[in-house]
């Protein structure tokens, strides 16, 4: 097979749609625009959310409150999670995504003390809930906030 002798699959290229040249095209005269109004116009195209003239949604609906956009956002683990673990094993975010109970970590992971825990772990995270500190130490482990 040689570079010339190439050619498209068919039906995969598709003359491209000559419109105002003539109404035996069928996409004469208007070309294909109809007649008159805002979509017919040059530059006559509509912003998208625009409601052609209606209060937008976007400010009809009530605004409270305040989006602190740097605040810091922990995915949540359950210490009850951490027992899938072996004795002595190091616990850190690392692990946590190849044991696939994180996917995106963003700003840390943070334990929750919800369920118990059997098994002596090091666990080095971002934050600690007070509850899950107490049950990991109180299994032999240790807690080491990053």
């Amino acid at each position: 097979m040689k570079l010339y002798e190439l050619s498209p699959a068919p039906g995969s290229v598709k003359d491209v749609k000559r419109v105002g040249r003539g109404h035996g095209s069928g996409n004469g005269k208007t070309a294909g625009k109809g007649h008159k109004g805002q979509k017919a116009r040059s530059g006559g195209s509509i912003r998208p959310g625009f409601e052609g003239g209606q209060t937008s949604l976007a400010r009809r609906i009530p605004k409270r409150g305040f989006n602190n956009i740097f605040r810091t956002e922990y995915v949540a683990i359950n210490v009850s999670q951490l027992e899938q673990f072996v004795d002595g094993t190091v616990v850190d975010t690392e692990l946590l995504k190849a044991a696939g109970l994180v996917k995106n970590a963003k700003d840390g992971i943070k334990i929750l003390g919800n369920g118990e825990l059997t098994k002596n772990l090091t666990v080095k995270v971002a934050a600690v809930s007070a509850s899950a500190k107490e049950k990991i130490e109180k299994a032999g482990g240790k807690v080491e906030v990053i």
